[in-house]
């Protein structure tokens, strides 16, 4: 694709961000063709180091997945050589990213009071455990601690289990694209006001915003919603069942879905049932007898057989898939949601990564580009010469 015909040409992003939710927001710039400089450390950040690890080059494919579309540069913000380089590609940025803990951009002196007198139309995106305004902002946050304070964890496994994460790093994901939101959001108003501001987005906040119906069950009724498996405690039937070859999801979200069902399962009396008359009372005395019930009629047949009776009476249901199965869907093969980038991986080779979710209809999103390996495009981004790279790592700047 032309590069004039990518939504975000022209928009530039420094790139200060390391592990996963800030990573995961510069990679939208990047798809969508803004020129991201990822800056690290000269030995490089932490998930360079995260599973996993190709044997023979000791390049991470977690590290490959998330930063296509990136150039890559090395600077070491505590010289003031570094520093002052840092600046330089600030005074013309478009946006500056970071998700170091609280009070750390004060010390290295990249905090959004100094870079926005340094550029006042700056979009400064901050994506940290706990935001700017929090008592505990000093503290360091992975996903997992994310998930366990904003109530995602207590809400997740069943009731005779302790309680579990979400398995992929939801607080990191989702954070990531609140990140990249309030990043746009900040774009248009400055398109009108000529002025920058700063993006604060908290991985805790963003668990807290996911917990959906436990927040009105709480402040509407004061309960304390609990660990229900895979029950949903505001829509019945909508569980996972075992079937002969594996387990499918169903969801029956209205009565006109129940009607359907009840039919299609051939258990009409269900529907004179007082105890199953309504949603609220089918989620109300589900378990036990309605759930046995409905296990035992789809233990007789396999996902492929449940998909299609299901699909015939437009009832939301689907298998439950693992990595190389969902791989191999029709569904991931046409949505392009497994891609190769048009060059190889200078280390990794031709490695496909995931592909872009918001399809544009006239100016969509790509993969253009490998992730950088470490300190790639020094000389192109600070125009170095060979002899000027050389000698600004030997003072340990780059």
């Amino acid at each position: 694709m032309p590069n004039n015909h990518k939504p975000l040409n022209g928009i530039k992003v420094i790139d200060l961000t390391t592990a996963l939710s800030g990573p995961f927001c510069t990679m939208f710039f990047g798809d969508y063709g803004a020129e991201v400089i990822k800056i690290e450390t000269p030995d490089g950040e932490q998930c360079r180091t995260w599973g996993p690890i190709d044997e023979k080059t000791g390049e991470s494919g977690f590290f490959a997945n998330y930063n296509r579309n990136k150039k890559g540069v090395t600077l070491n913000l505590k010289t003031e050589k570094g520093l002052n380089m840092l600046y330089e590609l600030v005074k013309d940025a478009d946006f500056l990213c970071e998700n170091f803990k609280g009070g750390v951009t004060q010390k290295l002196k990249v905090d959004y009071e100094t870079i926005q007198k340094i550029n006042p139309r700056i979009i400064y995106v901050s994506g940290s455990g706990f935001g700017q305004t929090s008592p505990i902002g000093h503290r360091p946050c992975y996903d997992i601690v994310a998930q366990s304070m904003g109530g995602m964890v207590n809400l997740t496994g069943f009731k005779e289990t302790d309680p579990v994460k979400v398995g992929p790093s939801v607080a990191d994901h989702v954070s990531g694209i609140y990140q990249f939101v309030g990043a746009m959001v900040a774009l248009y108003e400055r398109e009108k006001t000529g002025v920058g501001q700063m993006v604060d987005v908290s991985m805790v906040d963003t668990i807290f915003s996911l917990l959906e119906n436990a927040i009105p069950h709480y402040v509407m009724h004061g309960v304390v919603p609990e660990r229900n498996g895979n029950v949903d405690p505001s829509i019945c039937p909508f569980d996972i069942y075992p079937c002969r070859d594996g387990f499918v999801a169903l969801g029956v979200g209205n009565d006109r879905l129940w009607e359907k069902f009840c039919k299609l399962i051939g258990h009409t009396e269900l529907l004179e049932d007082p105890r199953y008359k309504t949603n609220d009372l089918r989620c109300k005395n589900y378990i036990p007898d309605l759930q046995d019930l409905i296990r035992g009629w789809v233990r007789q047949y396999t996902k492929k057989e449940l998909e299609a009776m299901m699909d015939e009476v437009a009832i939301p249901c689907g298998p439950v898939l693992n990595m190389k199965e969902a791989i191999e869907h029709p569904h991931i093969k046409a949505r392009e949601m497994l891609v190769h980038t048009p060059m190889p991986h200078p280390l990794l080779g031709d490695m496909p990564v995931q592909g872009v979710v918001a399809k544009l209809s006239k100016t969509p999103g790509g993969v253009y580009t490998p992730a950088p390996t470490l300190g790639q495009h020094n000389r192109e981004v600070f125009g170095l010469t060979p002899e000027q790279e050389t000698a600004l790592r030997a003072e340990g700047v780059i």
